[in-house]
C-alpha cells in the first residue's frame, strides 16, 4: 500500500527557554510522544522539530517542502507567535491539522498553587498553554486563505489518538488513490446515463491514472491458459467460495480460464481497480468471456483490486476508497424496500468483497443474467451483520463529491437469487434515507464497507479538496 508522508512540527516561543528552566526539554518530550504514536499508526513521519522563531520557521518550511509531505500536523506546545507559523504554512501546499493537545486533562490546581514560586508556577502553566495560540493561528490562516482543521484534547485521551489516526488513514488512502491505476474494460451499459462519467474529472479529483484496456487482450491471455493453471484456479475457487453442487463443471472451467486472464490483465497493466462491461454478439468469443467474469472479478476484489460491473467507474473509485480503508467495499445497488421492517435491501450479481461476508460466500449458477446476455456463475453472499458505511462518488454538473451514510446490516430474510443481498437499517429511517440519498444525485450503484468510517471519509474529502455530503 502507498503510504503518505506525514509532516510534523511543533511551535513555541524562544523567549521562554531562558526564563523557565526545563520547559523546552519538556515540550520536546511531548512532541516526541506524538511522533512515536504516529509511527505506531504506520505513518512515515517527517519531524521538523520545534519551531520558535521566524528564522526557524523558514528552515522548517523548506525542510518539509523538500521532503514532499502530503499532510502536516502542527503541534502547539505552548503559546507561540503566529509569525513562527505563517512562513511554514505558506511554503506548504498541503492540508494542515492543528494539534491543540494539552499534556493532561486539567492542571493539578492544588499542587500547582502550592509551588510557592510564581516564576515556577508560570513555567508550569506555559506547559499547559496550548489553547492560547489556537485563535491566533486560526485568525491568521483565515486571513491568509490557508485551510486547516483542529484536533483538541489531551495526550492521554483516546479520542485524540483516534482522530489523529483517522487523519493518517485518510492521508494514506489519498496516496493510494493518487497512485492508483484504474482499468476500464469494454464500455458503459447502454442507456445507464447515471453511470456515464467524465474520466478527466475523476483523474483530476483523485489523481488516479485511468488505463483503457481491451477485450482482445483478455482473449489473448485466456487462449493461452494451460490446464495446470486452470486446475490451480479451480482450487482457489473451492478454497474461497462454497461452490454449490448445481455448478456445472464446464461453467467452473469457463470461469476459471477467464479469471486467470483477468489476473494477467491486471498484472500486465499494474491495475489497482477496474470497471468493466461488454456484451458482444450471441456466440461471440467476447460474450463468452464477459459472461464468465464474476468469479474472477470477485477474487480480484478480495485481493485489493476492486472491480465494478456495468462500467461504473465512479463506483470503482468508491470501492477502492473503502478497500484502502480496510473495510471492504462491495459493489451494490438498491434492490427493494421493506416498509414493515423499515429497511432497505441492496445487492448485485457481483463482483462482491469476500472479506466482509456474513458466513460463506457461495458460487452459484444463474440461468440468466438480468438485463444482460447469457448465463453463468454468480456470487451469493450477505454483508457481515453490524455497522456499515455506504459510499458513492458523485458527479454533478460542476464537480465530483463524496456521498456517505452510516447504517447497520441486519439479520432477516434476503432474496436467494444468486446475488449479493443484504438488509440495511438507517438511523433516519428507510424512507428518509432513500429521499435524502437520492436527492444528492448519485448513480444507482454504491460501495458498502463494514464499520462506521464516515468521519474518515470526511477527512479524506478535506485532504483531496472534495465536498463530502453525509446523509446519516
Amino acid at each position: 500500500m502507498n503510504k503518505a508522508k506525514i509532516g510534523l512540527f511543533g511551535i513555541g516561543l524562544d523567549t521562554y527557554w531562558d526564563q523557565f528552566e526545563g520547559l523546552l526539554d519538556r515540550l520536546n518530550g511531548y512532541q516526541k510522544q506524538i511522533a512515536e504514536k504516529m509511527q505506531e499508526f504506520g505513518a512515515d513521519v517527517v519531524d521538523a522539530g520545534l519551531v520558535d522563531s521566524p528564522e526557524k520557521a523558514r528552515e522548517a518550511g523548506n525542510f518539509l517542502k523538500t521532503s514532499d509531505v502530503d499532510i502536516v500536523f502542527l503541534y502547539v506546545s505552548t503559546y507561540a507567535l503566529s509569525s513562527t507559523v505563517l512562513p511554514v504554512a505558506q511554503k506548504l501546499k498541503c492540508p494542515i491539522i492543528i494539534l491543540n493537545i494539552q499534556p493532561v486533562a486539567a492542571i493539578d490546581y492544588e499542587n500547582f498553587n502550592k509551588l510557592g514560586d510564581r516564576g515556577k508556577m508560570t513555567g508550569e502553566w506555559l506547559a499547559h498553554c496550548q489553547a492560547c495560540s489556537v485563535p491566533e493561528l486560526a485568525n491568521v490562516f483565515n486571513r491568509a486563505g490557508i485551510g486547516y482543521e483542529f484536533v483538541t484534547g489531551y495526550l492521554g485521551e483516546q479520542a485524540v489518538w483516534d482522530d489523529i489516526q483517522g487523519w493518517i488513514d485518510a492521508a494514506n488512502v489519498a496516496a493510494v488513490m493518487r497512485n492508483n491505476r484504474l482499468g476500464v474494460l469494454g464500455h458503459y451499459y447502454c442507456g445507464m446515463l447515471d453511470v456515464y462519467t467524465d474520466l478527466t474529472k475523476q483523474a483530476a479529483a483523485f489523481g488516479t491514472h485511468i488505463e483503457l484496456v481491451e477485450m482482445c487482450e483478455v482473449k489473448k491471455f485466456r487462449d493461452a491458459v494451460t490446464d495446470t493453471e486452470m486446475e490451480e484456479k479451480i482450487k482457489e475457487f473451492h478454497s474461497t467460495f462454497e461452490v454449490v453442487e448445481a455448478c456445472e463443471q464446464d461453467e467452473i472451467e469457463r470461469a476459471a480460464r477467464t479469471s486467470i486472464a483477468l489476473d494477467k490483465l491486471v498484472e500486465a497493466h499494474q491495475l489497482g481497480s477496474m470497471a468493466y462491461y461488454y456484451e458482444g454478439e450471441s456466440g461471440n468469443d467476447y460474450e463468452n468471456i464477459v459472461t464468465s467474469v464474476i468469479a474472477g472479478n470477485t477474487l480480484l476484489t478480495g485481493r485489493n483490486v476492486p472491480v465494478a460491473g456495468e462500467c461504473e467507474v465512479k463506483n470503482a473509485q468508491a470501492m477502492k476508497i473503502m478497500d484502502s480503508f480496510g473495510v471492504g467495499g462491495s459493489f451494490s445497488e438498491f434492490y427493494a424496500m421493506d416498509f414493515n421492517d423499515d429497511i432497505v435491501m441492496l445487492g448485485h450479481d457481483g463482483p462482491a468483497h469476500v472479506a466482509i461476508a456474513e458466513g460463506n460466500v457461495q458460487l452459484v449458477p444463474l440461468p440468466i443474467y438480468h438485463g444482460k446476455p447469457g448465463k453463468g456463475l454468480s456470487i451469493q453472499m450477505t454483508v457481515k451483520h453490524g455497522p456499515v458505511t455506504i459510499l458513492s462518488v458523485v458527479e454533478d454538473r460542476e464537480k465530483v463529491f463524496l456521498l456517505v451514510a452510516e447504517g447497520e446490516s441486519v439479520k432477516g430474510p434476503v432474496l436467494q437469487i444468486g446475488n449479493t443481498n443484504s438488509r440495511y437499517r438507517f438511523p433516519i429511517g428507510a424512507k428518509e434515507f432513500m429521499n435524502q440519498w437520492s436527492k444528492q444525485g448519485p448513480a444507482h450503484h454504491c460501495a458498502i464497507g463494514v464499520g462506521h468510517i464516515a468521519d474518515k471519509i470526511e477527512k479524506l474529502g478535506h485532504i483531496l479538496g472534495l465536498d463530502v455530503v453525509r446523509v446519516c
